[in-house]
This record gives structure tokens, C-alpha cells and sequence, in this order.
């Protein structure tokens, strides 16, 4: 015997699929209703017109794509919409939402004296409940003294990242514990830095940064005792190019300097034991440009290096000597 309920049902579905594809043939004709002519979608203008007649059939389609292009299968997932990447640079990671501090609408529209005045009271709760706790305060204030020095210094995005990570590992430690943020901040900013081989000096460093030298070097020393942290010794190689370009060498001059360390630095290991690698740069960039007969000064030299003219002095008549006996050219 045959399931007539079964039957039933299956011719019911049939019909169903019918209805469902001719209502779909409905909404979306292949063919124009004008002149029968082919139709033809333009992506650019999202519409639907006919090639023979151009009677527009459907227009202002809505593009659920994304606005963008990808080619690759890297650039699709950087940028696929799932929020901004989250990033140690702030307290929380970057989970939080964020009030626009301009006082404008969604059509940029001026907002009226009344709606000014509430989304200034919504910017400053907003701000309060960021922060539950007196850890989360401090965190935030020494990221934010990070993200500053590190612009100030013009470090890349990369480094800032590694400073705050350095400074939340801090914190993980209890290492700030009678010692002030600011200088945990700046130890965390100029670890970094030498960890990623960027010739930034500790009085540059200073410069930028809101406490004295030495409350700095002995954070930084302490920072990097507890914490372990692998930071090989400055290469003084590495400042010779900002100090020549800020000095306007050229660049004969500069690789005489170079060529000058770089001699020394491979053969006479012992000389640079004690010695400021910024102070030998200073003195290979003098000693380069007098071998050059370009017209700069010791004072000059110490002002972009931070360096004193009586330790460029001494610094540099050792590299000629030791120079003159290796024969450099």
C-alpha cells in the first residue's frame, strides 16, 4: 500500500518550491519587461537596466559586502568587521567603547547648548566608570605617560606595545611598590627601546620623561634585575647616523666616521669598557668630518649629542691615534 499522507505532503512541498521559485523569478526578471532585451547589474551604481532599451529595473540595491577589497587571505582577516584590534597600550586592552570628544551628530550637525552639556556629563561618567579600581587608574596614567614619551622619542608602534608589556609585567611583580609610576613608566619606554635596537640615549630619555636621570637608572636597573630581561650593551655604531644627519654631514663624512668606530669597536674591545657609546658616536662623527674638512664644531657635536666638548675632545684624539695605528683610510 502506498502512504497517501506521504504522497500528500511530498506533492505539497513540490508545490511549494514551485511558488517559491516562480515568486523568486517574480522579484528578479531575467529579461527586460520593456523590450525584452538582456539585463545587465552595474555594481558601481547598484542597478539593474536593460542593454537594448536602458529601462532601469531595479535600482539602489543594497551591497551587504564590505566597502573594501581583499586579495589575499591575510588582508581579508585584518580586515573583517569584529572591532578594533585589542592592544596593550591601554588599561583595557581595547574592549571598551569610546564618546567622540567632538560635539557633533551623526551628519555632522553642531550639537544644541543642552546636548553639549549632557554629553559632557556623559563623557566625564563615562571616564569615571572606566576605571573601578585605584590599580586601573594607575595603569591607565602610566599608559598614558608611555604612549607620550614614546611619541616624544618618535618610537614605532611596535616598541610602545613592548613598553607596556614590560610595565604590566611590573605590576604583575609588585615592582612598584615604593617607587613612583613616572619612573617605572620611563624604565619600561627606554627598556624597550634597547630591547628593540633603537638608538635612543638615557638623557634623551630624561628629556621627555617628568623625574631626574638618576631615579631613572636605577628603576631601569632594578626593572631589568627583576624582570630578567635580556638587553644587550648600546652599539655606538647605531647613533652615528642621526648625529650626522642633524649635523648636516655628508655622507663621505659619515662613513669615514663609521669606518673609524667601526675599526676600533672590532679591534680595541677593551678601550670601550666604561666608555658612553653616545660619546664615542659624537666623537667618530667630529673625527669623520675633520677627515673630511667640513666645518663643525665640538660645541655643535655636544649640543645634538648631549655630549660635553671636554669628552668629544678626549674621545675623538683617542679614535684618530688608535686610527692612525690601524692604518684606516
Amino acid at each position: 500500500m502506498v502512504d497517501t499522507t506521504q504522497t500528500e505532503r511530498e506533492v505539497g512541498e513540490d508545490s511549494t518550491d514551485t511558488t517559491e521559485t516562480e515568486h523568486t523569478t517574480e522579484q528578479t526578471p531575467t529579461v527586460c519587461p520593456e523590450c525584452d532585451g538582456r539585463l545587465e547589474h552595474d555594481h558601481k551604481h547598484g542597478e539593474t537596466a536593460c542593454v537594448k532599451c536602458g529601462f532601469i529595473v531595479d535600482e539602489n540595491e543594497i551591497d551587504h559586502g564590505p566597502e573594501w577589497r581583499a586579495h589575499t587571505a591575510d588582508e581579508r582577516e585584518q580586515r573583517s568587521r569584529v572591532g578594533s584590534s585589542t592592544t596593550k597600550m591601554l588599561h583595557d586592552e581595547g574592549v571598551s567603547t569610546e564618546i567622540d570628544w567632538r560635539n557633533e551628530d551623526a551628519y555632522g550637525n553642531s550639537l544644541s547648548s543642552r546636548q553639549r552639556k549632557k554629553m559632557n556629563r556623559l563623557r566625564t561618567w563615562h571616564t569615571r566608570s572606566q576605571t573601578v579600581s585605584a590599580q586601573e587608574r594607575n595603569l591607565k596614567h602610566a599608559l598614558g605617560e608611555i604612549e607620550r614619551m614614546a611619541s616624544a622619542l618618535g618610537l614605532p608602534q611596535s616598541t610602545r606595545e613592548t613598553a607596556s608589556v614590560i610595565y604590566r609585567r611590573a605590576l604583575d611583580e609588585d615592582l612598584l611598590r615604593g617607587r613612583s609610576i613616572e619612573g617605572m613608566s620611563t624604565a619600561a619606554v627606554y627598556a624597550a627601546a634597547r630591547q628593540a635596537g633603537i638608538p635612543r640615549s638615557l638623557d634623551e630619555v630624561a628629556a621627555v620623561s617628568r623625574i631626574e636621570q638618576l631615579r631613572i637608572t636605577r628603576t631601569y636597573s632594578h626593572l631589568t634585575r627583576e624582570l630578567g630581561l635580556e638587553i644587550e650593551p648600546a652599539d655606538p655604531l647605531d647613533y652615528i647616523p642621526r648625529l650626522a644627519s642633524e649635523l648636516d654631514l655628508s655622507d663621505e663624512a659619515t662613513q669615514r666616521s663609521r669606518a673609524l668606530l667601526t675599526s676600533v669597536v672590532e679591534t680595541e674591545k677593551s678601550y670601550l669598557s666604561g666608555k658612553h657609546p653616545v660619546g664615542l658616536a659624537a666623537a667618530a662623527v667630529y673625527a669623520g668630518a675633520l677627515l673630511t674638512n667640513e666645518k663643525v664644531t665640538q660645541p655643535a657635536v655636544g649640543e645634538v649629542a648631549d655630549i660635553s666638548t671636554v669628552t668629544i675632545r678626549n674621545r675623538y684624539q683617542d679614535l684618530l691615534e688608535i686610527g692612525e695605528d690601524l692604518q684606516v683610510p
